[in-house]
């Protein structure tokens, strides 16, 4: 197999974002994609956007990975999980790379062994895994198994 540059991303309002190159942690860490005064409701998928662009460019990436979340806290979530979805996948097909959605049992089953970890479980595994602190919280950490499962997911 050849070298692997993966994006693994979290959508939400709070967006956590991980680069794996063959299973190694290159970068990772958290967008705040919330709604900001004086804007539009769209900024915050133009902001989604503009990050996504900047590290596909920057680092190369050969597939993007995002959580296939099929259960949402409210309306609003759904919502604004839609919104990423749409923009990662509308801007992966306009530069013809690849994407796969990962459901969330398969990211915790990646990360612990268990496909319903909870959030404290995340963090820890991958601060172990990867032996780093993080500063995005369970997002990031999600993020990073979510580009780890493609990669698994990948080597077969």
């Amino acid at each position: 197999m050849k070298s692997m540059m993966i994006l693994g991303i979290d959508p939400g309002t709070n967006c956590g974002w991980a680069l794996l190159k063959d299973g190694q942690r290159i970068a990772s860490g958290r967008w705040d994609l919330s709604s900001r005064r004086h804007e539009g409701g769209g900024m915050r998928y133009l902001r989604a956007r503009r990050n996504l662009l900047e590290i596909c460019k920057s680092y190369k990436v050969d597939a993007v990975a995002y959580e296939e979340v099929r259960r949402h806290r409210s309306t609003d979530a759904a919502h604004v999980y839609g919104g990423i979805v749409a923009v990662i996948t509308a801007t992966c097909e306009e530069y013809e790379m690849p994407f796969k959605a990962i459901p969330v049992g398969t990211v915790k089953k990646v990360a612990t062994g268990k496909g319903n970890a909870g959030k404290e479980m995340m963090r820890d595994a991958a601060e172990a895994r990867w032996g780093i602190e993080l500063t995005g919280g369970d997002d990031e950490a999600d993020a990073l198994f979510i580009a780890l499962a493609l990669y698994e997911d990948m080597k077969i």
